[in-house]
């Protein structure tokens, strides 16, 4: 059906761009001048001038004047048809069908090399089809870690060693109390920090399984964010299931309703997914890190789910994160301190940076701007410590990471 359609629609084409051309042919089966449909205009037009005449219409002053400059325009065309060489019909006809021929054949092989000819029809019914199957046939949590590409691990060279020994007792210390909340938590984090994801997930899931039925829905949303990126950014069934236990704790944690609509989008249902990810866009707050990744999509995702009249909210004015920074009268103070002062007090606001956003969370640019801040004052080290908890914070947000990481890059802290 889908080549009949295509012959009938080329067909229809070819005719009408053909037509003219036989049209345009003398009683010898020549083509035509242009000149000739403009003397039968001015034919036309002669006559009519005679009509308005004998109806009153115009004056006979106006119909002579009228009648000279047609007779003008009739000369100029009778000329201009003296002076056209003729062209036989079958030549141009060749022509036409040449290049038509051309165009067709060239329309039906680039949708040969670029299309699917051999695709059949593919109903709403049967993509859903599709999606569920793609759904329930999804890799588990074993097979899609195996599978996922390798993360190359920070080595011993790009670590502090101090950090890393540090690290290797807390290993030790959770081998010997491994019932220790605080432990697993701080282990957790240390193992994404060096991007030992295996070894980071593995310790979240053993602080979830330590917790149980008391597991926040904070600590349920990171170990299924863990879950996600040891297996290569898949959502296996196994983080499903750690997902929906977080959100049955808390339904409005939005960290874990962004990776919900993500599962949707991985299974082929962006129908599903546009509603989740339209109501963390509407509800914001717009420096949340999830808002630039959904507000990129949100477009195409809505047009995907038969909503391509939706308007996404525009960002609120002045909604966009300021970055904390000194006032006029901490900077008018700095100008009388020595040196060592001075220092002492870049030093106090950068901490004061860092505490805020360890335990309130912060913008990505913030974090951003810290790990700068601590390459500045010397601090490379521990300004890697804080970009791996950057990573483990944003692990969910491409989008969000990527400031961070352009800070780190720039300070050195990667290859």
């Amino acid at each position: 059906m889908f080549w009949i359609i295509c012959a009938a629609l080329l067909l229809i084409v070819a005719v009408a761009i053909l037509a003219p051309v036989w049209r345009q042919r003398g009683d010898n089966g020549e083509t035509a001048p242009a000149a000739s449909f403009d003397m039968k205009v001015y034919r036309d037009q002669m006559q009519e001038v005679e009509r308005d005449l004998e109806r009153g219409v115009i004056a006979p002053d106006e119909a002579e004047r009228l009648r000279t400059e047609i007779g003008r325009k009739i000369l100029d065309a009778d000329r201009r048809m003296a002076d056209a060489p003729t062209q036989r019909k079958g030549g141009a006809v060749i022509a036409a069908i040449t290049v038509m021929a051309i165009i067709s054949g060239g329309a039906v092989a680039l949708y040969l090399r670029e299309g699917a000819p051999g695709m059949p029809d593919l109903p709403i019914a049967e993509r859903i089809a599709q999606a569920q199957r793609a759904y329930d046939e999804r890799p588990d949590q074993a097979t899609a870690e195996s599978q996922a590409p390798a993360r190359a691990p920070v080595t011993e060279a790009e670590a502090d060693p101090e950090y890393l020994d540090l690290v290797e007792q807390l290993r030790r210390a959770v081998a010997e109390k491994p019932d220790d909340p605080q432990g697993l938590t701080l282990l957790a984090n240390s193992e994404m920090r060096l991007g030992n994801i295996p070894a980071a997930r593995d310790a979240q899931q053993k602080l979830v399984d330590l917790r149980q039925d008391e597991a926040s829905a904070q600590e349920l949303m990171q170990l299924a964010a863990l879950m996600m990126e040891a297996a290569g950014g898949l959502i296996t069934p196994q983080a499903e299931e750690v997902l929906a236990r977080s959100l049955q704790k808390d339904p409005s944690q939005p960290q874990a309703r962004y990776l919900l609509g993500m599962l949707q989008l991985q299974n082929g249902r962006p129908d599903r997914a546009f509603p989740i990810w339209r109501d963390l866009l509407e509800a914001g707050p717009e420096d949340a890190p999830w808002i630039g990744p959904i507000r990129n999509s949100i477009p195409d995702l809505a047009w995907l789910a038969g909503e391509p009249n939706y308007q996404p909210p525009a960002p609120a004015a002045g909604s966009m994160p300021t970055l904390p920074g000194p006032d006029q009268d901490s900077i008018a103070a700095a100008r009388d301190l020595s040196p060592e002062e001075r220092q002492d007090m870049i030093q106090n606001m950068v901490s004061q940076l860092e505490t805020r956003l360890a335990e309130e969370g912060g913008t990505p640019q913030e974090w951003a701007r810290l790990i700068s801040s601590l390459v500045i004052l010397g601090q490379t080290d521990h300004a890697r410590d804080i970009w791996g908890e950057a990573q483990l914070r944003f692990a969910a947000s491409a989008e969000a990471l990527a400031p961070i990481r352009a800070a780190a890059q720039d300070a050195g802290l990667l290859e």
